[in-house]
């Protein structure tokens, strides 16, 4: 039994994306990990046949979400998805839609099987369940000091998932990940403001969902969005934004823009920076500017627990979330739009009497878009055409009523990935999203800055940022 069950997952194992030799000591865990969840499934239920089952299906199951993950977002399964399970019931559009029907029934139909011989199984004899109990404790104690041994100390040294799996496996990078993470320390603490005396007294940040340029997307210059074309000829700084994520992890680009810590400085967290972000609070940006005489506001028409923002944003020196309730109800689609973000950035910055920053995250142009038509270089998505066309015009319109606020300002407008559309946009090539920062004079009209398109990385742009709120 032992055999057969090591060998189905070793075989799931090595049909996960990328492929590549795996490394004994990779196997080596491989085995530990599974026959832990054995012990687990078998102290759970007391049937060795039905944790055998189980376990084998779990293995399977975690491979083909993370090929399935990999064909949409370019990455394989992380330790930190594994936090966001709960996300998933909370939330299930924003996950389920990365897969296909067959693949969504195939996990429902899997998972309500195992319930029902888990129910139908289960043993009330106590030695069986003990015996689980011991085994799992073995291996998890064994498991723990194969850790601590000089061959494994050395393996996943880089927060490098695809080599790691690649080399390593699924299931023992997944852990490798996750120990690595567990022993990152926190940053010191920072209670630094910012390097000079502010020098405008409005700053604008959005996020812009899923916004790239379709003339980079598709390959077609005649997709050029008119208020990009217009914002870069105003900007005092504008470029590509080189995003680590493609598809997802709004998170990552949110974070980089806000706290201003690269991905090498938090290693194994800048997968998911916001599972820890509430030790770098000092480096926010909304904090740095707090001790300035600023008051800050983060603007997002979605639940503010998702990512944790709830208690994450005040952390970092938000004085005011402003959630969903605040935003006029969609009357198309499925999301608050960006022109009803916009009415609320604006009369919250005409109602602002101190210096204020207001940091929104929009939601309109969430996927899926499907592929639908033939474009001049190839399939385009009129979904994706029409979404982003709506945050083009919140990017022009906010350039416009900004300057009639006749007030020393800043607009900062980035997209936080691009879009996954399969058979349109895919992962494995550029991910880069464009990003405009325009200076406004108290006259109303841009302080016109470098011509030259740069590139920059959330964390950098957080410092560029800061150098036109100061300029």
């Amino acid at each position: 039994m032992f055999g057969g069950l090591l060998g189905v997952t070793v075989l799931a194992d090595a049909l996960v994306r990328p492929r590549g030799w795996r490394q004994l000591a990779g196997i080596w865990l491989h085995m530990l990990i599974i026959l832990a969840a054995y012990g687990v499934l078998l102290a759970l239920c007391g049937a060795p046949m039905v944790a055998a089952v189980a376990t084998a299906a779990l293995g399977v199951a975690l491979a083909f979400v993370s090929n399935a993950k990999s064909g949409v977002l370019g990455e394989p399964l992380l330790f930190t998805d594994l936090v966001l399970v709960g996300a998933v019931f909370r939330h299930p559009q924003f996950y389920l839609s990365a897969l296909s029907h067959w693949q969504l029934a195939t996990l429902v139909l899997g998972a309500v099987a195992l319930l029902l011989l888990f129910a139908g199984q289960f043993a009330t004899a106590l030695t069986p369940h003990l015996a689980g109990l011991m085994l799992s404790g073995v291996v998890i104690t064994l498991l723990v000091a194969t850790l601590s041994l000089m061959p494994w100390r050395r393996l996943a040294g880089d927060a490098d998932a695809e080599a790691d799996v690649a080399t390593l496996g699924l299931l023992p990078t997944l852990l490798l990940h996750w120990w690595r993470w567990r022993a990152t320390p926190n940053p010191p603490m920072s209670v630094a403001g910012v390097p000079a005396p502010p020098n405008v007294e409005l700053a604008v940040l959005v996020q812009c969902e899923s916004f790239a340029d379709p003339a980079d997307l598709f390959d077609d210059p005649a997709l050029q969005l008119p208020g990009l074309v217009e914002a870069r000829r105003a900007a005092w700084l504008q470029g590509r934004l080189l995003v680590s994520g493609f598809g997802a992890y709004t998170m990552r680009t949110e974070y980089g823009v806000i706290f201003g810590r690269s991905e090498s400085e938090l290693g194994f967290r800048r997968f998911d920076p916001y599972l820890t972000a509430s030790h770098d609070a000092g480096y926010a940006l909304p904090a740095r500017l707090k001790n300035a005489g600023w008051r800050s506001l983060f603007l997002h028409p979605h639940d503010m627990r998702f990512y944790g923002r709830d208690r994450i944003m005040p952390a970092a020196g938000f004085a005011e979330l402003v959630g969903p309730e605040a935003f006029a109800s969609p009357t198309e689609g499925r999301y608050v739009t960006d022109d009803a973000i916009a009415d609320v950035i604006m009369a919250r910055a005409a109602a602002a009497r101190e210096p204020t920053l207001i940091h929104a995250v929009t939601i309109e142009n969430h996927g899926p878009w499907p592929a639908d038509r033939t474009g001049a270089h190839g399939r385009q998505s009129s979904s994706y055409l029409q979404l982003v066309a709506r945050g083009d015009a919140m990017l022009l319109r906010l350039i416009q009523e900004i300057a009639e606020l006749r007030r020393p300002a800043v607009l900062l407008f980035y997209g936080d990935h691009r879009p996954s559309i399969p058979g349109a946009v895919e992962p494995g090539g550029d991910r880069h999203t464009p990003f405009v920062l325009l200076r406004f004079g108290a006259d109303g009209k841009p302080i016109p800055g470098t011509t030259k398109a740069t590139d920059q990385t959330p964390a950098e742009l957080h410092h560029a940022l800061i150098a036109a709120i100061t300029a």
